[in-house]
């Protein structure tokens, strides 16, 4: 997974790829509605921390900065001003792109403000396990039996997704999706920050309804494919969501990158991207019909952005992402 996506011609960094936006529909590409509400979260933040002379936003797994550029755009020009944008990305950077945003493989230690990683823990690798023992997979897809887990995959597995009955999937039977590497990517994300939110947004499940045999797929050109991991497709897999937060919560409280330690502050916050969206102010109401003979023009708009809200916000789509919101140092952890 990690060679077909991130080595050499991998899926995300070849040269010339058409980026994600080129074979699948996220929520940054559905509409600039989903940008204008996570500059309204930027603001909270900003407000939350006193309103600092430095306001950093770091987008992790930027792909082709299109958040980062819709944010920025939804912004107050003097909030804008303070504001110092990051895209983390391991593809290279985008040509003409907006001179003020920063270019990095990894997020900046110490940062203060947002940082928000929309369906990047689902391309984090990992490793599939199946009756005990890993699944290995050949780059034409074939799958075969492989070594037995190692103790700390086990341990997580046990943790996390129990073999409790046939087709559970974990340590013991069935299949499962070893979510360790995605709990470590997570907590150094969170532990980047000396102050402010980290939030996640991704397809992803919580303990008591783990996905009986998993969910590895592959993406291309806007279809599900087989997840063969040749670097022709998308390899991607749901994220244990709630083993994230705790994770994430352990980092919060080491205090950031200095590890100086804080009080614990508030508990991580699980929402549905249809909670999220309404709380920052994201609605699929329909405008009302007298705007339409008042002011036609301003109804066929209204009218659009509550088709594109009602996509964000859809139950059995983009309305069921989960969002992890974890603070660190802050003493909400949403608004």
């Amino acid at each position: 997974m990690e060679a077909a996506l991130y080595g050499p011609g991998g899926f995300y960094v070849r040269e010339g790829g058409a980026g994600p936006a080129g074979h699948f529909r996220t929520s940054v590409h559905a509409s600039p509605l989903y940008a204008g509400a996570v500059a309204r979260l930027l603001l909270w933040v900003d407000g939350a921390l006193g309103r600092p002379d430095r306001l950093d936003l770091v987008d992790v797994g930027a792909g082709r900065a299109e958040l980062l550029t819709g944010v920025l755009a939804a912004l107050p020009a003097d909030v804008a001003a303070r504001v110092r944008p990051y895209a983390v990305e391991r593809a290279g950077r985008p040509e003409g792109l907006d001179a003020r945003i920063a270019w990095v493989p990894e997020p900046p230690a110490g940062a203060s403000g947002l940082l928000f990683a929309n369906e990047w823990l689902d391309n984090v690798p990992l490793d599939v396990a199946e009756d005990g023992r890993y699944v290995l997979v050949g780059q034409d897809g074939t799958e075969t039996p492989g070594g037995e887990l190692a103790a700390a995959d086990r341990a997580w597995l046990e943790r996390w997704w129990p073999g409790a009955g046939a087709g559970a999937g974990a340590a013991g039977g069935g299949r499962a999706e070893i979510g360790r590497p995605r709990d470590e990517a997570w907590a150094a994300a969170v532990a980047s920050l000396s102050r402010g939110l980290a939030v996640a947004v991704d397809y992803a499940h919580l303990a008591g309804a783990r996905p009986a045999w998993g969910t590895l797929a592959g993406f291309r050109a806007g279809r599900e494919v087989a997840a063969v991991p040749d670097g022709s497709c998308d390899v991607t897999a749901h994220v244990a969501m709630d083993a994230c937060a705790a994770a994430g919560a352990g980092a919060a409280s080491a205090g950031g990158p200095g590890g100086s330690g804080s009080p614990v502050g508030p508990e991580p916050v699980l929402l549905t991207q249809r909670e999220a969206l309404a709380a920052l102010g994201v609605s699929g109401a329909r405008p009302p019909l007298a705007l339409a003979s008042a002011d036609p023009a301003a109804y066929v708009r209204a009218l659009a952005s509550a088709g594109e809200a009602a996509e964000l916000t859809a139950r059995g789509g983009l309305g069921d992402f989960l969002w992890l919101a974890q603070p660190v140092g802050l003493a909400a952890a949403w608004p």
